[in-house]
């Protein structure tokens, strides 16, 4: 499917306001692909540090200049070695500098390189390496390799190299070099420079499918390429801006923010969950790019540090907070960014620009006495935090709001390149996920008809614009489902646009479920293995924008009916209560119950092929009602219909994750 279209067409129709923020960045809409950004960065930005690591031993520095020549030396080494134009490369490997010449050492040479965390199960990888057709494989180090290494003798893999400096097995079959053997094969060979078009190959993403089976996203250079060009409508950074990263480079989310603040000069510090916290303080970063669970968790740190003080100044601090909270709603309503009253009178605006008028001097107090010390806990130079990966809880919204911290929210999926939509700093409207990227459509239609829906009416949300995807890669019946004939990409998420078209979301329509850590998670095979418990008779998963996995269950009442009788309990059939032989009542929250369902959801769970700590199921609820055609709940074909019964219990579900 070509998605072809001119770098300044991208930017045809946006607002004088974007136009103006676009004048004073490095303009790249004359560049066909990502590699021809780097040697044009290296002239502009020279000796300004590229990409930092100081967690490496030793600490790692890379100026634009020796970006650039990295970049090419790996391109001459893997030319050297006879990789040509289209061929595909495995990189499998984790965050650090030299991920990222791998990553645009492989498109310089004209290869396109299939991605995955090196931390990925070992059948995952084969798999993609097996599919994207690879000839070669770029891995993390040797223990990578050794994960691997006794099934390569089967694929067509010609060459291994290591982002390490480790010494390369010498009994090996294969070839196997270490990165700086690599670098120093580029310096001897003549490096033939490779020019792509904009409908080229560029790289493959795999992402998890419902049955199991990873599905391959074709992403063009006119796929990056508009990500690129567009994001400078949303942030503007100076050359030497630090930006911290801490999400896998490998995903399309990190990695094309990081492509766009490469391209204009900033300077990008690694770093980890661990050390995030100190290199906040240390490294003072102006731009940073998470999920909401690392949001999540700054500001679990601050509600710390808030319940050590003192209890008179707990007091004062939650009066504060409480008076600014009404301070940013008044002013939402008054600049008509209130989600909730968007259609809000001109005296319903002006009776809340007074009331903020009213609290503004208790907000300053509470700058001056707190939140000028919490932004200290972001190093208290962000710019903006760009969030994306789930949506963000509304309370870590208002609170980062409250203290000075702009954080836009974005959304997208890997199919998408990924950013679709992202909120503006001028038009930051807290609750969406924002407006358009440039040359960007979303339409909202109904789900099984797929008629569109009004301005503001609930339904499913399809993408078109040139981020969408190629394809699925080899498979074209999963990309016919996902892609129709006029180009419209199904999302399957379930939203609603404003009148000034900023998207809203608000569920999902397919079944994956993204954690707030930015995990996708197929509930189909969890719900399948807790489904041989023979106590639990149905069961959905829960859990989409969530810390962890939650579960409504539908017992099976006469295997715990046999269960009672074993504990010398009977099971009350008419209302959800279990009563003992003297008839104290005790109801399915019991102790006993509850620990009985636990130990079957954790064996079923942790028993099953390819368990993740992410799929353990955290919170549960038994449920009386089975899910059925008659109730609503369950499809003709007698497929739970999901996002009507996460209606139908939402006061339940938010309760359990409350």
């Amino acid at each position: 499917m070509s998605t072809t279209q001119t770098a300044s067409s991208f930017l045809s129709n946006i607002s004088e306001r974007e136009r103006q923020a676009l004048k004073r960045l490095v303009d790249y809409t004359n560049v066909e692909s990502l590699p021809e950004i780097w040697p044009l960065a290296a002239q502009r930005f020279g000796d300004v540090v590229a990409l930092r690591n100081p967690h490496a031993k030793p600490e790692v520095a890379i100026t634009y200049t020796q970006l650039a020549e990295q970049m090419q030396l790996f391109a001459a080494g893997l030319q050297a070695l006879g990789v040509k134009v289209g061929d595909r490369i495995s990189l499998i490997a984790d965050n650090s500098p030299r991920w990222f010449i791998a990553d645009q050492g492989i498109m310089t040479a004209g290869g396109v390189d299939a991605v995955r965390s090196s931390q990925a199960e070992k059948e995952e990888l084969l798999f993609i390496i097996t599919n994207s057709g690879s000839t070669a494989i770029v891995v993390e180090d040797l223990k990578t390799l050794k994960k691997l290494q006794d099934r390569l003798k089967d694929l067509p893999i010609q060459v291994v190299i290591l982002l390490s400096d480790e010494a390369p097995p010498t009994d090996e079959t294969l070839k196997v070099l270490n990165f700086s053997q690599l670098l120093e094969i580029g310096k001897s060979h003549n490096f033939v420079p490779v020019k792509q078009n904009r409908d080229a190959l560029a790289t493959l993403i795999y992402t998890s499918g419902t049955t199991g089976k990873p599905k391959g996203v074709m992403l063009s250079y006119s796929n990056l390429m508009h990500q690129v060009i567009s994001f400078g409508t949303v942030l503007q950074p100076n050359p030497g801006d630090i930006v911290l990263s801490i999400l896998p480079s490998w995903h399309s989310y990190e990695r094309t923010v990081e492509y766009y603040l490469l391209s204009q000069g900033c300077t990008q510090v690694y770093t980890n969950l661990r050390s995030v916290k100190g290199d906040l303080k240390q490294f003072k970063p102006n731009y940073m790019v998470g999920v909401p669970r690392l949001w999540e968790s700054i500001y679990e740190g601050v509600q710390k540090q808030f319940r050590e003080q003192p209890a008179n100044k707990q007091r004062l601090i939650k009066f504060l907070l409480g008076i600014s909270d009404k301070y940013i709603k008044a002013q939402r309503t008054a600049q008509g960014l209130d989600l909730n009253n968007l259609h809000a009178s001109a005296l319903e605006r002006l009776a809340a620009k007074i009331q903020a008028s009213a609290l503004l001097p208790l907000h300053a107090l509470g700058e001056r006495l707190v939140y000028a010390k919490v932004r200290e806990a972001t190093g208290g130079q962000v710019k903006q935090m760009i969030s994306g990966g789930g949506a963000l809880p509304r309370h870590i919204d208002n609170f980062f709001e409250i203290i000075g911290v702009q954080i836009l929210q974005g959304y997208g999926l890997t199919e998408t390149s990924p950013v679709t939509h992202v909120r503006r700093p001028w038009r930051n409207l807290i609750g969406a996920s924002g407006l358009p990227l440039p040359a960007t459509e979303a339409k909202i239609v109904d789900p099984e008809t797929k008629v569109p829906l009004p301005i503001e009416k609930r339904g499913l949300v399809l993408l078109r614009g040139p981020q969408i995807m190629q394809g699925y890669y080899q498979n074209p019946e999963a990309t016919a489902k996902a892609i129709d004939a006029e180009g419209w990409f199904d999302s399957g998420d379930l939203g609603w646009l404003t009148p000034q078209d900023d998207l809203v979301l608000t569920g999902r329509a397919k079944d994956t479920i993204v954690l707030t850590n930015g995990e996708n998670i197929e509930p189909q095979p969890i719900e399948d293995a807790c489904l041989r418990s023979p106590y639990i008779d149905q069961i959905m998963l829960i859990g989409q924008d969530r810390r962890s996995l939650g579960a409504l269950i539908v017992p099976n009442v006469e295997a715990l009916e046999k269960w009672a009788a074993s504990q010398n309990l009977t099971l009350d059939t008419l209302g959800d209560q279990v009563t003992s032989s003297d008839s104290q009542k005790i109801d399915f929250e019991s102790r006993m119950i509850q620990d009985l369902f636990r130990q079957e959801l954790n064996r079923e769970v942790q028993n099953r092929p390819g368990y993740r700590p992410d799929d353990r199921i955290g919170t549960f609820k038994l449920i009386l009602e089975p899910f059925s055609i008659e109730n609503g709940l369950m499809t003709q074909t007698l497929k739970v219909r999901r996002h009507v019964v996460t209606e139908r219990y939402r006061d339940i579900i938010d309760g359990m994750f409350a």
